[in-house]
């Protein structure tokens, strides 16, 4: 369960700007939008969140930070070598930040323990790293870690909390790698929780970015996740009465022919249990007969709703965190729509996975879909740098306020400017 994120100093993003889940004030939808965590010392939780913004403003940067702290959480112990570059690009529009560390912090839920968890890095080398831990209620620090340049090492502090071959853990852990994922790659038990989080929890994509493999692997056969995710698509009205999914293993015969016989070689070896799916959709004819349909011949806007029917439900069934760009991307707005509201539902979403996404869809942007501390905006200030900044800044009036409107008319500030192109027609006169 994720409670907030920070970032600094991150592409667009100079100073520090923060997305919280934690339930502001108001009573609106609290049944349905909110929950209350399993965790001592912590408030009821937002199961959605929806940031607003002009093309260009910095939401995709935002999002694009959380997956970025991910990937250097889970790769930066086992992949590369001392003076591989961390993947990190600092606000390069101020003399002073171009050359300062980026900074993350994620503040969580994991196994009913609240964690909060953060670091800072430059391209070459982790400058800090921290841990800290609310086991009853009230921090505990287990490690802190922070680059010292006199003496050209890092200063530790690894408290009495954190428990294990904490020296061991110390020594391995390269200056462009993170003590967290070093030390769960040595087998430390105490911190895999932590890891797991990031790398089985936090799930972040866009609608393009899933593939129809994984739902197609779930409609083998006649189970449970099959009838779920017809359901899924006919709740949606797309009028699919059944599907014929085969498969089989990848082989050269999948591979281009004039693809060289070693490239061919290597690439079966990668993927040497990799699956290759034919799915075929049956609708019913007006006599009542089913028609089958290959998936191609589907729409484009089906084909992208079955490729991500599987992981959107996974999602929901397990309680992960979900992390999306651009959700309106072709879809229609009843179906971006339907798709919120399954993480706005006891019923559908039992676990309390939550959802945090980017839209320009304004037609969802009302009080019967939000509660008003679930919408955010973005927007780019004087100097170009990306702010983020919650709805409740302008007091908005419960159930009164008509949100769509308001933004739409420029009252929430997160809109584009255009400039006057008349001078683009005309003749120049000194010419």
């Amino acid at each position: 369960m994720l409670i907030q994120f920070s970032v600094k100093n991150w592409r667009s993003i100079r100073d520090e700007q923060a997305i919280n889940m934690t339930m502001g004030v108001g009573d609106e939808m609290i049944a349905c939008n909110t929950f209350q965590p399993d965790t001592l010392g912590v408030n009821k939780l937002l199961r959605t969140a929806v940031i607003y913004g002009a093309n260009s403003a910095g939401k995709s940067n935002f999002l694009n930070a959380i997956t970025t702290m991910k990937s250097i959480v889970v790769k930066s112990a086992s992949k590369g070598q001392r003076g591989d570059d961390l993947p990190v690009v600092p606000f390069l529009l101020d003399e002073e930040t171009e050359h300062a560390p980026t900074e993350f912090e994620v503040i969580f839920i994991a196994d009913s323990v609240r964690y909060q968890y953060g670091f800072s890095c430059t391209n070459e080398k982790i400058i800090q790293e921290w841990l800290l831990t609310y086991p009853k209620g009230r921090p505990r620090k287990w490690f802190v870690r922070e680059w010292n340049e006199k003496k050209n090492d890092y200063d530790w502090d690894t408290g009495n909390s954190l428990t294990g071959q904490k020296q061991l853990w110390q020594d391995a852990t390269r200056q462009n790698a993170l003590f967290l994922s070093t030390a769960v790659q040595l087998n430390s038990q105490q911190l895999q929780p932590v890891y797991d989080w990031f790398l089985n929890t936090l799930r972040l994509t866009n609608v393009s970015g899933w593939s129809s493999s994984y739902t197609a692997s779930l409609c083998k056969g006649d189970n449970n996740e099959r009838k779920k995710i017809l359901k899924f698509l006919k709740a949606a009205d797309f009028d699919i009465h059944d599907l014929i999914i085969e498969s089989e293993k990848l082989t050269a015969k999948h591979l281009p022919d004039d693809m060289p016989d070693g490239m061919k070689s290597e690439l079966l070896n990668d993927l040497k249990d990799q699956e290759i799916f034919n799915i075929k959709t049956l609708h019913q004819s007006k006599q009542g007969k089913s028609v089958s349909f290959d998936f191609d011949d589907e729409s484009d806007g089906t084909q992208k709703f079955f490729a991500f029917a599987g992981p959107w439900l996974d999602c929901l069934k397990n309680g992960f965190i979900l992390v999306i760009d651009e959700l309106h991307d072709n879809l229609h707005p009843s179906m971006v729509k339907f798709l919120v509201s399954l993480f706005h539902s006891n019923e559908t979403n039992p676990k309390n996975a939550q959802l945090i996404f980017t839209t320009h869809e304004t037609s969802i942007l009302n009080q019967e879909v939000f509660r008003r501390d679930q919408v955010w905006f973005c927007k780019k200030n004087a100097d170009q740098s990306t702010k983020i900044y919650p709805l409740t800044d302008f007091s908005p009036r419960k159930g009164r306020e008509n949100l769509e409107a308001n933004y739409l008319a420029g009252r929430y500030e997160a809109l584009p400017y255009f400039r006057e192109i008349d001078f683009l027609f005309s003749e120049d006169k000194n010419e």
